[in-house]
């Protein structure tokens, strides 16, 4: 495997040995998830898993993994998710395969939030692009109250919005999520503030770095 694909399969092992037997897991998407699922399949865990997109999904279904709608529940043991970003202070970028909303609904609904990494996930500052996930309905106003705005030439989310990215700078974090998420219009973006993450596994020089947040 080419470096970063030892990388992400590394953390993703780490990762798949914190989930319990009986668990409820959130499973996110992505190619780092894609080293997830086979490594929590091959532990034979009676666990239940959350989806955060249909290609998820699909690819834990096909490995036997239980997967369970996200309704009924109010609380997931644990979510593990990859990032396109993550700074020293636990703030992420999250959004590069359009299903940022959903992954941050499952963050915010796991009691243990895990994100994994390899080494070029890792960042000094997060900065742009900000994926967005728009409401069709207006979305012209959307764009011109928020300015730097970029539509991919992508599907709909798995919810039918529509994927896009913030590409002007910033350097308050704080300020710019508060921003996207008082703006009409925006269903959801790919900043992840400290507060939602509990650990960070990180593929670093041929080891994995577990950063302990909350």
């Amino acid at each position: 495997m080419p470096d970063r694909d030892q990388e992400k399969h590394a953390a993703a092992q780490a990762a798949a040995a914190l989930v319990l037997d009986g668990q409820l897991v959130g499973l996110g998407t992505g190619s780092t998830v894609a080293h997830l699922l086979p490594a929590l399949a091959a532990r034979r865990l009676a666990i239940r898993c959350v989806a955060t997109s249909p290609e998820t999904e699909r690819l834990a279904r096909e490995l036997g993994l239980a997967v369970v709608p996200f309704s009924g529940i109010e609380r997931l043991d644990i979510a593990i998710d990859g990032a396109d970003q993550i700074d020293p202070q636990g703030w992420l970028i999250k959004g590069g395969g359009g299903a940022h909303t959903r992954e941050k609904v499952v963050a915010a609904a796991a009691a243990r939030f895990v994100v994994i990494g390899s080494a070029d996930k890792a960042v000094a500052r997060i900065g742009p692009p900000v994926p967005l996930e728009l409401l069709r309905f207006g979305i012209d106003a959307t764009r011109a109250s928020l300015g730097s705005v970029r539509l991919r030439d992508v599907p709909p989310s798995p919810d039918g919005g529509v994927i896009a990215d913030y590409v002007g700078e910033f350097s308050d974090r704080d300020a710019l999520a508060a921003l996207l998420d008082a703006t009409p219009g925006v269903v959801g973006h790919g900043i992840f503030p400290p507060s939602l993450t509990s650990d960070v596994l990180l593929a670093l020089d041929g080891r994995v770095e577990h950063r302990v947040l909350g």
